[in-house]
């Protein structure tokens, strides 16, 4: 297995990983996974043990062999004797309860139920670990392409103090120019040396959270999502048309969200803990038998052999039991008492749970209809912004606006450079929680 593990690395390593592979990665490998696969593995055993007490009886074998070196009764005359004996025993039993109050019952119930909550912990603990990681991958995308830009910004500040030296030579720009080009070539070393400490730092991020080797580099995919262009056109934006409406999506997730299936398995499981607690003031009833045989001997006698006697001392019996509650310093009624405030509780988290979820689905989906509208207007701001930016480029290499002014129009670009990305990615990580509300994983996305 550690084998397969390392050529799996060795060659995710060797190339760049997407989202999906990101959140692959980090679901087979997440210890937080590993800790819920170990507790579904806990309710699948207690889920056996039920079935096994519900259905099967309870057998058990005894045998036990002992010396007596004092006064003892001779088992044939039931005379005492002060003789030095040994004695063995050889025993089968087997018990079944007819009734415990249902005990059984609601208890093989409960563990039913208790293996979907086990399950439904587990789809909620990768729900939780692909979001964590989807925001942690778009940080990395989009301060690598902030780098990107800023990097395409030192190039032409570079040139422009080159060309500036180069006219202040030739009397063509003044000096206080040409510093004021060097501050802004030395700034935008600075914002790219930050952002480029941003993108390690994300990196790292997303890395802790796939559980990647420490020792290995991590290589994803870093350009823009291929549904949205750049080329000037407007870009239709996946999910403004033909969504469903809010109240569709609410009424799918109060019915199928792993929280609110939780809640709900919990509450019936109190339900059921209660009536367990209530049937437990009446009688119970049980059923026993059992087979038993003995050998004996005395030092100086004569007995007869072993075999003789463990056919001969053989015995069988069957035993019907009723144990009848009558006073047990109110211990039961306040077993009842405890179990009834578990289910106001469990009631009332279901309550909590379901209103909890509501008011996430409708926020999330407000969120992204809120997202995409600021995407939209960043885009276009982008594509202003981008063509103004070219028109003062050449107005600065003709010398008709000053380094400073230019200072603010490449300000403004990298501005609406970096809210478009910003936008978009935010778009897309709340067009995907509204998605997994409506029962796509964000891992089949």
């Amino acid at each position: 297995m550690a084998l397969a593990l390392a050529v799996t690395v060795s060659v995710r390593a060797q190339e760049p990983m997407n989202l999906h592979d990101c959140m692959e990665y980090a679901i087979s490998n997440s210890t937080k996974m590993r800790i819920q696969q170990a507790a579904v593995g806990d309710a699948q055993i207690a889920r056996r043990d039920a079935a096994l007490v519900l259905f099967t009886p309870q057998i058990s074998a005894s045998t036990y062999a002992y010396y007596n070196f004092g006064r003892s009764i001779d088992p044939q005359t039931n005379t005492y004797f002060n003789t030095t004996s040994f004695h063995n025993n050889y025993g089968v039993s087997a018990g079944i309860d007819l009734f415990d109050g249902f005990k059984a019952v609601n208890n093989y119930k409960i563990s039913k139920t208790g293996m979907l909550i086990a399950s439904s912990q587990e789809k909620q603990v990768e729900a939780d670990i692909c979001l964590a990681v989807m925001e942690a991958y778009y940080n990395v995308v989009y301060y690598k392409r902030l780098c990107d830009v800023y990097e395409e910004q030192v190039a032409v500040a570079g040139q422009a103090l080159k060309k500036a030296k180069r006219q202040e030579e030739l009397g063509q720009k003044g000096h206080a120019d040409v510093i004021q080009m060097e501050a802004d070539l030395i700034d935008r070393q600075y914002e790219l040396t930050n952002t480029r400490n941003y993108y390690n730092d994300q990196k790292m991020i997303l890395a802790d959270l796939m559980f990647w080797p420490l020792d290995e580099e991590l290589n994803i995919v870093t350009e823009m999502p291929d549904q949205v262009g750049h080329d000037g056109s407007t870009s239709v934006i996946p999910g403004l048309t033909g969504n469903l409406l809010a109240d569709e999506i609410v009424d799918f997730a109060l019915e199928h969200n792993p929280g609110v299936q939780i809640a709900s398995w919990q509450a019936q499981n109190a339900k059921r803990e209660l009536n367990t607690a209530k049937w437990q003031l009446l009688p119970s009833l049980g059923l026993y038998a059992g087979w038993n045989t003995s050998y004996y001997s005395y030092q100086g006698a004569a007995t007869a052999p072993f075999g003789e006697q463990f056919r001969n001392n053989g015995g069988e019996y069957i035993q019907l039991s009723v144990s009848i509650p009558i006073w047990n310093r109110m211990s039961r009624q306040s077993a009842i008492s405890r179990k009834r405030n578990a289910l106001n509780k469990a009631t009332a988290e279901l309550d909590q749970k379901r209103r909890d979820v509501e008011s996430e689905v409708r926020r999330a989906i407000q969120d992204r209809d809120g997202s995409a509208l600021a995407y939209e207007q960043a885009q276009h701001k982008a594509e202003v912004q981008a063509e103004a930016y070219t028109l003062n480029l050449k107005k600065l290499e003709q010398g008709l606006i000053s380094p400073l002014e230019f200072q603010t129009a490449n300000n403004n670009y990298l501005k609406a450079r970096a809210d478009e990305m910003n936008s978009l990615f935010k778009y897309l990580i709340k067009q995907a929680v509204v998605m997994y509300y409506n029962g796509v994983e964000y891992v089949n996305q």
